[in-house]
């Protein structure tokens, strides 16, 4: 069966989808992997990832091949990188974060996408429902508004005098602008918190950011999940302590140095896509695959690191943590 006979008969009919996926199936699969940052900062993702497919029989460069492609932070390359992985004729594709998952998306329509995880696929328009996700996406997501918003919550819990946090943003990324700071702006807002943005491209930007952070008083800051923070979180959380800030973001802001961390387990997460790559493999059609939701959040607290700034955490709050770094 030629490639466009298959496209023509996926889109004719959802219920034969399994029965053509069996008949095109290779001798060794192929995933492409469509990275947002660099290999070296998504590591335990990767980790993750790998331990998945090995949950389901599947040994990279064994019995299944992985074509890595990574933007280096840089989300112009983006829809050149898809097109790439299309030219490779991948069999599914897995991509992670608003802009992998909409240049994955408007790259194509036939081939299977499994977003790792994305902040809401809705409200950026990757999907019209997680229930029905329709087409050829399907994967996971947690909610990033809700969750930043949550953050803004902990922090005013952890320090109340709290009355003005910065947090960042990549202008690159659309729901990191749109949803998820309209959703943190108010959450300040009931709590009577200024929370001041900064719009960020480049990580050379981050220097001059942290130093107007200093000069306008800022008690805290939110760092986000977008990988402009999370490949530089060392950096990120280095400026904080240098301006006495409270830093909360990932998991990788307290494993860093940073003070909290309030999120999903990337590792677990990433390792979870494998199903979804499983599934549709032995021939299931992604559009009845919904996308999942994460019900299980991890919070962190680095006491050592807050004690260095001269905080000491209530021990409210040090009890309700999953994990104290001392």
């Amino acid at each position: 069966m030629r490639r466009r006979d298959f496209v023509k008969l996926v889109a004719g009919s959802a219920a034969t989808w399994p029965l053509a996926a069996r008949a095109q199936r290779p001798a060794k699969p192929v995933i492409g992997f469509l990275g947002m940052a660099s290999p070296s900062t998504f590591t335990s993702r990767i980790e993750g990832f790998r331990l998945g497919l090995r949950d389901f029989g599947y040994v990279e460069g064994t019995n299944i091949i992985v074509e890595y492609r990574w933007a280096e932070g840089r989300y112009e390359r983006l829809p050149e990188l898809a097109a790439e992985l299309i030219r490779s004729k991948v069999d599914v594709i897995v991509t992670h974060g608003t802009p992998g998952s909409l240049a994955a998306k408007r790259a194509t329509t036939t081939i299977p996408i499994v977003i790792a995880g994305i902040g809401d696929p809705v409200a950026t328009g990757v999907v019209a429902s997680v229930a029905r996700p329709a087409g050829n996406i399907t994967g996971q997501t947690f909610f990033n508004p809700e969750l930043r918003a949550k953050r803004i919550e902990l922090l005013k819990e952890v320090m109340p005098h709290l009355t003005h946090v910065a947090t960042i943003l990549n202008v690159d990324n659309p729901a990191a602008v749109g949803p998820e700071f309209q959703a943190m702006e108010k959450a300040a807002q009931a709590l009577n918190i200024k929370l001041q943005p900064f719009r960020l491209r480049e990580p050379s930007e981050l220097v001059s950011a942290f130093e107007r952070m200093e000069q306008t008083h800022v008690d805290a800051v939110e760092t986000g999940d977008d990988p402009l923070a999370v490949g530089n979180v060392g950096a990120i959380v280095a400026l904080a302590a240098r301006g006495r800030l409270l830093s909360i973001g990932p998991e990788d802001v307290p494993r860093a140095g940073g003070i909290i961390g309030y999120g999903v387990d990337f590792f677990a997460f990433f390792r979870h896509a494998a199903y979804f790559v499983d599934r549709i493999l032995k021939g299931t059609n992604p559009a009845e695959l919904p996308i999942e939701r994460a019900t299980k959040f991890q919070f962190i607290l680095n006491r050592k690191a807050a004690k260095a700034l001269g905080f000491e955490v209530p021990q409210s709050i040090l009890l309700r943590a999953d994990e104290v770094i001392e």
